[in-house]
């Protein structure tokens, strides 16, 4: 078994996992540029190979820290239909092609922001939509999730109008990401990415990301709730943003 030993993997390697931690802090969205950012210096199917271990490890702490916080009712629709996008990704992985999954990401997450900051103010926020609604988005998600390390966008077009309390909103995000990351390991073990030399890698980075993710938690805890919502949403809209350029560069390469 041997490590990277270039300077630069381990400096991005560093950005990604706190990047990971926040994220998994309950600031969903902003650690979907870490596989990304991580994959500008190994192949990408390594860089999700190194990064789904550390990601399980921080749900581990996340649920426990979330326990008590979190809404049934959202999760009952949304992770059946993850488990249907995760399923759809396994099939079609090998004909959809990356960009256009980001590119189609991006443009969801953008226009579903503009809307809320400028569309007219229809009265409906805070309040629930339906099951079908979180079923399909909820499949989105998982689908883009397994292609593109790319679910949070289309998760918060479901969760983020309904203006759940801080704590709750973040406790819900934790519990779908683990359970749809537990869902993703067995498509991601039949790459064959898993190697020893993976998995140390993954058990060095460790340390730093519990430690990345309980100052996500503690800054979710200590961020008044517009506050909260307000910089989540710049999130969302600046990833999307990113996933357009991504997409379209793909398309250009």
């Amino acid at each position: 078994m041997t490590l990277p030993t270039d300077p630069v993997f381990w400096t991005v390697a560093i950005v990604a996992v706190t990047l990971l931690g926040l994220a998994k802090g309950g600031f969903t969205g902003v650690g979907m540029v870490a596989t990304p950012l991580f994959a500008l210096i190994v192949p990408p199917l390594q860089a999700v190979a190194i990064m789904l271990p550390i990601l399980l490890v921080q749900d581990v702490v996340s649920v426990w820290a979330y326990r008590r916080h979190w809404d049934a009712w959202n999760l009952k629709v949304l992770i059946p239909g993850a488990l249907i996008g995760i399923a759809a990704a396994g099939f079609l992985a090998a004909y959809v092609p990356d960009a256009a999954v980001r590119l189609a990401v991006g443009i969801i997450g953008v226009s579903f922001v503009l809307w809320q900051w400028f569309g007219p103010k229809s009265g409906d926020i805070g309040i629930r939509p339906s099951a079908a609604s979180g079923v399909f988005w909820g499949a989105i998600s998982g689908f883009t999730s397994t292609l593109a390390n790319a679910g949070a966008p289309p998760w918060q077009v479901h969760m983020m109008p309904q203006q759940l309390p801080k704590l709750i909103f973040a406790g819900t995000a934790t519990m779908y990401f683990a359970a749809t990351n537990l869902a993703k390991v067995i498509p991601y073990f039949a790459l064959g990415q898993f190697t020893t030399d993976n998995l140390l890698t993954s058990a060095v980075l460790f340390p730093l990301a519990i430690a990345t993710n309980f100052l996500g938690i503690w800054l979710v805890r200590v961020t008044p709730q517009d506050l909260f919502y307000k910089i989540v949403y710049v999130i969302t809209f600046v990833i999307s943003l990113e996933l357009i350029r991504n997409g379209v560069m793909g398309f250009a390469g």
